[in-house]
């Protein structure tokens, strides 16, 4: 067999492998993306909590990258302290090099299995939960018959005289086989699919053990670039976990590559096999940056920010006020389904607009300026008429014959348009009025008031995304967590309301100049979540969830 043939059979094994990866990530993703979600915000409290979350987040997913993703995002929204999401993603690193193990062992029978058993449950149902159940267990059989196919593609290289020449090459320049090895990671885009490359290679002799631990030191500093990489364009905020991931988890690489290079360390105690020195060899790189990550988690965390910071430019409160094309074509009228989808475009970006207006009137409750509170002031126009030209374009689109299903989207996307407009009328008009009280009067909350408004805050802002997302996918499942979260929101309510109360009760000064401000707060913000989490209701009408006003219980 010809060189050329032989790494086009390897090329799409690899490219196998990492399509199974990915069919199984998103298939636990729709499954049980939002539960996961919801479950890690709260078990990320604890440190130990954090830990476990992320590594079993990681098993899921099979993706420390997604976690560190998710992660960030949660630290961004303040959801999760910036400590603590170094933590999580510390464990992710660990549920992801448990994943590689796993994957290591004979799986052969399972892949008929697994591809029998997904194969009917895919096609023998229309229920999503069990569609998706389904494509995850064909995903798994695939990335196990990958493995197979990349031994068998990479047999004939055994036999190969340029092989040995390359490994000798690279056994004796450390640093380009670790650069190159961080090189594929990236490409991969996984972490898993490398240090399972790698040991498929090593169990058929064609890397050496020791080459093999500088390769996976490589795989760890390029899944350490992936995340940093994806969010660049991010808010500074949720980019600092994954700058945070770098600095220990790329930077550890490089430490532990020199250290390597100068002891030369017997490596023999790593495993019988040279497939298994190189996993375990990434297992246990991941368990000494998680045990030097513990106590180092609040400082890397802080370096992460101050590194951040450095790379981001203030932002001009007249840069809110940017223009932004229309989506609303009127030459798509006559076609109804194009006209929808336009339309649906447009009330998304509207979603944005609130979003903004929503991240950014909490910043103002700290720190305000006359320029900062007529920006803000300014994206709620912006609002209001982006909310009247949809309402007339879908005015326009209802002259023509409809389905029942179009005229129905038609007026869901109508009624989202005005809780938009309201959530948006609520923030500048009472909200900012709160904070222009604040500012004039020079007030100041006390920090258990500030650190209770500030978690409601972030409450209804993930609620919002949430409930944006259920706008665009009308994901049933979404829209129930929504709903269900409307109902811890007012648990929540009373727990704040409850502790200002107490503050109020033992004579706090800065409680008492505050405390209309604090409730008027919160009764915004609640009004805000009402909203919003409205907006999943046609779903769940749709689906039969709904009985009367109260949620079906399921």
């Amino acid at each position: 067999m010809s060189g050329s043939v032989v790494l086009l059979h390897l090329a799409g094994a690899v490219a196998l492998m990492l399509f199974a990866t990915r069919m199984v990530k998103t298939g636990v993703e729709r499954a049980y993306g939002d539960v996961l979600r919801h479950r890690l915000r709260d078990t990320m409290r604890n440190p130990i909590m954090a830990v476990l979350a992320g590594t079993g987040l990681a098993i899921a997913l099979q993706s420390s990258t997604a976690v560190t993703l998710l992660v960030g995002s949660f630290a961004g929204s303040g959801i999760v302290s910036g400590a603590a999401g170094q933590l999580a993603v510390r464990g992710a690193e660990i549920g992801s090099a448990i994943v590689t193990k796993l994957l290591t062992f004979d799986l052969t029978l399972l892949v008929p299995l697994c591809l029998i058993a997904g194969t009917i449950m895919f096609m023998a149902t229309e229920r999503r939960d069990w569609r998706q159940i389904g494509r995850i267990l064909v995903g798994i059989g695939l990335l196990i018959l990958s493995l197979e196919m990349i031994g068998q593609a990479s047999e004939p290289l055994r036999d190969s005289q340029l092989m040995p020449v390359i490994i000798d090459y690279f056994s004796g320049d450390p640093i380009t086989a670790f650069l190159i090895a961080a090189l594929i990671t990236w490409l991969f885009q996984s972490s898993i699919a490398a240090v399972l490359l790698m040991a498929t290679l090593a169990g058929r002799g064609l890397i050496t053990p020791e080459l093999g631990v500088v390769l996976v030191l490589g795989v760890n500093l390029g899944s350490s670039v992936i995340a940093p990489m994806l969010t660049r364009g991010a808010d500074a905020a949720v980019r600092v976990v994954p700058v945070g991931n770098l600095l220990m988890r790329g930077m550890g690489s490089i430490v532990m590559l020199v250290l390597f290079m100068v002891f030369r360390p017997h490596i023999g105690f790593l495993g019988a096999t040279a497939s298994d020195q190189i996993v375990n060899a990434h297992i246990l790189f991941n368990v000494i940056i998680l045990i030097a990550g513990l106590p180092l988690a609040g400082v890397v965390y802080k370096a992460s920010e101050k590194i951040v910071a450095l790379g981001t430019r203030p932002e001009p409160a007249e840069s809110l006020q940017a223009v932004e094309l229309s989506a609303l074509n009127e030459a798509a009228l006559d076609n109804p389904a194009q006209a929808l989808a336009n339309a649906t475009r447009e009330v998304v970006r509207v979603c944005e607009t609130v979003e903004i207006m929503l991240k950014r009137i909490i910043e103002l409750y700290e720190d305000a300026d006359a320029e900062k509170i007529k920006a803000l002031a300014a994206l709620d126009d912006r609002v209001d008429r982006r909310h009247a030209a949809i309402k007339i374009y879908l005015a326009k689109v209802t002259r023509n014959v409809m389905t029942e299903d179009e005229a129905l989207r038609c007026q869901e996307l109508i009624g989202a348009c005005v809780k938009l407009e309201q959530v948006g009328d609520i923030i500048v008009r009472n909200m900012l009025v709160h904070v222009k009280k604040k500012l004039d009067q020079g007030l100041e909350f006390t920090p258990e008031g500030w650190r209770d408004l500030s978690a409601f805050h972030a409450s209804v802002l993930a609620n919002a995304r949430l409930a944006f997302n259920v706008l665009v996918s009308r994901d049933p499942a979404a829209a129930r967590e929504l709903v269900l979260e409307k109902d811890l929101l007012r648990d929540r309510e009373k727990e704040a309301s409850h502790s200002h109360f107490l503050r109020l009760r033992d004579g706090t000064s800065k409680s008492i100049e505050t405390s209309s401000i604090h409730l008027d707060t919160i009764r915004d913000l609640k009004q805000v979540n009402s909203l919003l989490t409205s907006m999943a209701y046609p779903v769940l009408e749709e689906r039969g969830l709904l009985r009367g006003s109260r949620l079906k219980a399921g």
